[in-house]
């Protein structure tokens, strides 16, 4: 057997897999553990990331702001695009794969690549090379320490749900051991760093110290060299006044101050200073190094003799006076800590938190904390109060500001009050899930420093450069208020968010949280930690089939506005329902437009299916009853065959002219004549049809877009919930990907429009009618309701498309809704991206 290169036989016998990292005694183990599982997913793992690596290009000085869909439009010119993946900060650099090398290698022998004004720097993915890390061998401190079989024993001995957390915090927090290494390790490197950096301050800030310690956590040290800078200003002007060099104070300790002058000096040159001390100055101190391009700038480093991680930083001032606020929550309420510990074990084994990798798109540790904390802000009464109501409290000597940002608060705690929330911890977390679960996180922005949401089109203003960067889940620093703590997470994190917190909050109203089982069975927590299988999307995220009834959401995004509907939606205090709006403009647009779909408007929803709740919101409940008596009603009286072709002759239509009088539909349908005049299909569109009539339409006629008054909502008079009766006329969905490819090839380079762009997608619509014509296939395809509603307040704000089929009698509606699911949302982005 002929070893691959995967493999290597052992001096002393036997083999060793390179891949998998295991040696294996004999050739017939080897065979066994080549075919084996384990070797062919890591296998099968590699070849995929080499294939991407090989269909990918690095792109960056693209504009701060650029979204995934606008670079998608650029490189689809070059071929189909599989994935983009932005960095965090949306503004630095993207990964565009390809799906083949040709295409990679069109886009990489292009020139010059300008996008919005702005050229954009184009090369090759860097390769890396693939090396599989066993658990065991994986950074001990980035493992979750207890297993789930660890803690169930312990955590089903207690008698409540309050004392399992109580529990929890006893299981995972520092012991006083690990504590007393820390305050050493502290005191190590104040007594050095001093002796360098004179008047320095060593400060521990973060897990550590916080309140909310684990084991292993790393040790976080902000060095604070302000008053080093003093000291060095003086010592210079003293020696500038005697006629000298530096004094011998500032000259001692290796003149390490005479090197760098640190008013002047980059970040970059005082961490590698500090770094040279660590790594030659500290001992037990090895693995140093320095993170410059971090969004906090540190240098990493790790203590061998207990193995204890830890960053020192030089401008992260704010994280330490956020670790006194978080110190100062859990002194005013107890009940914080064992909230925070169940909340962050439970979303790490949701996979909602705790990438052991850092970075991506999951939750830290910190903006879970806020969560939490803003949660208890939000409880009537508060458990605890808003960063605004602590800075009311506070006296002159606790005035603090940093980086221009007020961060105000006493530091004294026992002159506060205390809250007069007594609920318990059992109820507090089942209610934490139920806060979450109805939350808008789509259309409103979390507080602490306010203690309640914002709406999101209060940070729509682009100018300046202390706006935070939104997304999907929007959790804002209690202090640096540009500072979007879940400004990582994409919509998919958001979403499966929600539906474990939606999916918590109904275990917990069973008996199996609430009380202990006494046949020995897994409750409370226990349960709640499980892997449970994923459930559905929830309602109206993506395609919603039923017996007669499909539902499509187009969720509100931030990135799909035009600057134009930004500046119309800023400081809106009914922005749904501009928003609604415009997304019901786009709509039609993309069926009219693009799809050649004819659109009239029928009877909008009564009042009463759209009043207002309690809370001011959109009562989704009772605009989906007035949706479905419509939709019945409309089902019932509608029953309308398919248009007859003309091409058999008129004579037909001529003697049914008596039937039709009943039915004003068919009546508008069967006046041939009166259609086919020159500008009557336009014209039709830009008159308000009585409702329930749809537009009249020759099957031999070519489908003409909608002129620009496009039937719309009014912005002056928004609603709720809007309907249109829709008549589809063209099998747009058939065959459309390879009259796409077609169309493309057989334009000039220079002339093709942007793949998947409004202009391409109308274009190939009109070349499918234009293959039915030809082949003489006419007549309505099928006839649908469509009726959209506008969601939010007590979910993420978003618009519900229902359609409700008509007349289908070739049963092709499922066909045509399964290309609509990812089409109309797409498109309906774009067109918003353009409006105004």
């Amino acid at each position: 057997m002929e070893l691959d290169a995967d493999t290597q036989a052992l001096a002393k016998g036997g083999f060793h897999c390179l891949l998998c990292d295991i040696n294996v005694p004999n050739q017939a183990s080897l065979e066994d553990h080549l075919k084996g599982r384990k070797h062919q997913k890591l296998r099968s793992v590699r070849d995929t990331r080499k294939t991407q690596e090989q269909h990918s290009v690095f792109v960056s000085g693209f504009q701060r702001g650029t979204t995934e869909l606008q670079l998608i439009d650029h490189f689809q010119r070059f071929g189909p695009v599989a994935s983009v993946i932005m960095d965090k900060d949306q503004g630095v650099y993207a990964i565009v794969q390809f799906n083949n090398t040709e295409s990679l290698q069109v886009a990489l022998a292009e020139p010059q690549h300008c996008m919005a004004g702005q050229r954009l720097r184009v090369k090759p993915r860097e390769t890396k090379e693939f090396k599989y890390i066993p658990k065991k061998k994986q950074d001990p401190s980035k493992q979750q320490l207890i297993s789930l079989e660890e803690l169930t024993p312990a955590l089903c001995q207690a008698d409540t749900v309050g004392e399992q957390m109580q529990r929890l915090v006893e299981l995972f927090e520092l012991s006083e051991s690990e504590r007393r290494l820390r305050e050493l390790l502290v005191s190590l490197l104040q007594e050095i760093f001093s002796e360098f950096f004179p008047e320095c301050k060593v400060l521990p800030f973060g897990s550590s110290v916080n309140s909310f310690d684990i084991h292993s956590c790393d040790l976080d040290l902000f060095l604070d060299l302000e008053n080093t800078k003093t000291f060095q200003a003086k010592a210079k002007s003293t020696a500038a006044q005697a006629g000298e060099g530096l004094s011998e104070d500032a000259q001692s300790e290796d003149s390490i101050l005479s090197d760098i002058d640190l008013e002047s000096a980059t970040s970059t040159e005082v961490l590698e200073l500090v770094a040279t001390v660590l790594q030659k100055c500290v001992p037990g101190v090895h693995k140093v190094q320095a993170v410059p391009s971090a969004r906090r700038p540190v240098v990493k480093f790790i203590h061998k003799e207990s193995g204890l991680q830890g960053d020192i930083s030089i401008n992260n001032r704010l994280a330490v006076r956020n670790t006194r606020f978080l110190q100062l929550c859990c002194s005013l309420d107890e009940r914080l800590r064992p909230l925070v510990y169940a909340v962050r074990y439970w979303a790490k084994q949701k996979q909602l938190a705790g990438n052991p990798c850092g970075g991506g798109p999951l939750l830290n540790n910190y903006a879970l904390t806020l969560l939490v904390i803003f949660f208890l802000q939000n409880r009537q009464p508060p458990v605890l109060p808003s960063v605004n109501h602590l800075k009311s409290l506070a006296g002159e000597e606790d005035r603090c500001i940093i980086d221009d940002w007020d961060c105000t608060f006493p530091c004294d705690s026992s002159t506060l009050p205390a809250s007069e929330n007594t609920e318990h911890l059992c109820t507090l977390l089942s209610e934490f899930y139920n806060f979450y679960g109805q939350f808008d996180f789509a259309g409103a922005v979390i507080s602490p420093r306010h203690g309640r949401a914002l709406p999101i089109t209060d940070f729509l203003n682009s100018e300046g450069d202390r706006n935070p960067r939104l997304g999907p889940l929007n959790i804002l620093d209690p202090f640096e208020l540009c500072h979007n703590v879940a400004g990582n997470l994409n919509e998919r994190t958001e979403q499966r968010l929600r539906r474990q917190c939606q999916e918590a909050a109904k275990y917990c109203r069973s008996l199996q949280y609430q009380r202990k089982s006494t046949k020995g069975k897994v409750w409370g927590l226990v349960r709640l930690f499980h892997q449970q299988g994923g459930s559905a999307a929830s309602h109206g995220q993506s395609g919603e089939a039923g017996a007669d009834r499909m539902i499509i959401g187009i969720p509100f995004k931030l990135s799909a506005l035009s600057g134009d509907t930004r500046k119309q939606l800023q400081g809106s205090g009914d922005f749904r329902q501009l928003w609604f709006s415009e997304v019901c403009g786009a709509m039609l647009c993309v069926l009219e437009n693009v799809l050649q779909i004819s659109c009239s408007p029928v009877k909008r929803v009564s009042e009463e299916g759209t009043k207002p709740n309690a809370s001011g919101e959109q009562s989704s409940h009772s605009s989906e009853t007035s949706f479905n008596e419509i939709a019945e009603q409309e089902s019932a009286n509608l029953d309308v065959p398919c248009v007859k072709d003309p091409l058999k002759g008129g004579t037909e239509n001529e003697t049914k002219s008596q039937e039709l009088k009943g039915n004003p539909c068919l009546q508008e349908a069967n006046n041939n004549e009166d259609v086919h005049s020159k500008d009557s299909p336009i014209a039709s569109l830009q008159d308000e049809p009585q409702s329930g009539v749809k537009r009249p339409r020759l099957s031999e006629e070519t489908p003409q877009p909608s002129s620009s008054k496009k039937q719309k909502l009014d912005p002056a008079h928004p609603q709720a919930a809007v309907g249109w009766q829709c008549t589809l006329w063209h099998k747009v969905w058939a065959g459309r990907r390879k009259v796409r490819r077609d169309l493309l090839k057989g334009l000039k380079e220079d002339s093709r429009p942007d793949g998947g762009s409004i202009e391409l997608e109308s274009k190939v619509t009109e070349a499918i009618a234009q293959q039915e014509k030809e082949a003489k296939v006419s007549g309505a395809v099928l006839e649908f309701t469509l009726h959209a509603e506008v969601v939010g307040g007590t979910e993420d704000t978003r618009t519900l498309a229902k359609f409700t089929p008509l007349v289908d009698g070739s049963n092709l509606f499922q066909d045509f809704f399964h290309f609509l699911e990812s089409f109309l949302p797409r498109m309906t982005g774009k067109f918003l991206e353009k409006s105004g």
